[in-house]
């Protein structure tokens, strides 16, 4: 294997809880078996593909942005932001996994062929993410810098999520990122106070991302049922899960995260059709 070969990441794809495997469409796309991955050239061409790539590193700093001692969303602060930039350091999050957890290609090819990998449960992982990422700062003596930006931060770091500045870093990250490929963004999640449901980002923000159009986004609600475009409206508003299923009658948020993914589904659907 390629030392520059995505596969490496293979072991952190299979260390990411199903909570935001599920939110990944190119990494629901392979199956729960290495073996299965390595013998099968269709599905090593998806592993190598930028798609595959970004749904790691997003899915991946995500899970390591929190433990760096900032308050808010990794989304809050700019790219340039040292934590923002640590939490995306895909290889790094690997060598460590390895390293300190011992989640890597060799144990995972130690699983019987015939037998699908489980998924790692979500306390597990945070836990395992939190160790990991201070074991990075103490090892690389980040704890000084960390600490100097908390006292003295940047103003842009705290502009408003919907800011000039803020639309305009995301919407060329992503757009340069994706390589000319237009990419659901809708993905994209975020661990709640709680630790235990991911929720979507803000949905208009990351749909401007990946069509550059606001039209298309407003075209793209109008196919929803009422419901969904009821429950999308909602999330771009900043209603979490829970209080979007108090407001419209649902038992639990585990209902609204359904719709939001059939929501995330059409979306693929509608962009492959009509997308720009």
């Amino acid at each position: 294997m390629p030392e520059d070969s995505n596969a490496q990441f293979l072991p952190l794809m299979f260390f990411l809880p199903e909570e935001l495997i599920v939110r990944c469409p190119t990494l629901m796309r392979l199956p729960r078996n290495l073996h299965i991955i390595l013998t099968t050239q269709e599905l090593l061409d998806i592993v190598e593909s930028d798609q595959f790539l970004d749904d790691v590193f997003n899915a991946t700093s995500l899970l390591a942005f929190p433990h760096f001692g900032f308050k808010g969303w990794k989304e809050d602060y700019t790219g340039y932001h040292p934590a923002w930039i640590l939490s995306g350091a895909v290889t790094t999050w690997a060598y460590m996994l390895n390293k300190e957890v011992g989640v890597n290609m060799k144990t995972l090819l130690e699983v019987p062929i015939t037998q699908e990998l489980p998924f790692m449960p979500q306390e597990f992982v945070t836990r395992c993410m939190k160790l990991i990422v201070e074991k990075v700062i103490e090892d690389g003596n980040l704890q000084p810098v960390l600490d100097i930006v908390r006292e003295m931060p940047c103003d842009e770091d705290f502009e408003k999520r919907n800011s000039n500045i803020r639309r305009d870093f995301i919407r060329k990250w992503y757009h340069t990122r994706a390589k000319g490929v237009q990419m659901i963004s809708l993905e994209e999640c975020m661990e709640d106070a709680e630790g235990h449901i991911n929720e979507v980002e803000d949905i208009e923000t990351r749909f401007e991302d990946s069509v550059l159009a606001f039209d298309f986004c407003e075209r793209f609600k109008a196919t929803l049922p009422d419901k969904d475009r009821a429950i999308l409206e909602l999330r771009i508003e900043g209603f979490t899960l829970q209080q979007i299923a108090r407001r419209l009658g649902y038992k639990n948020h585990s209902g609204v995260l359904k719709r939001m993914l059939h929501v995330k589904n059409a979306f693929i659907e509608y962009n492959s059709k009509y997308g720009q």
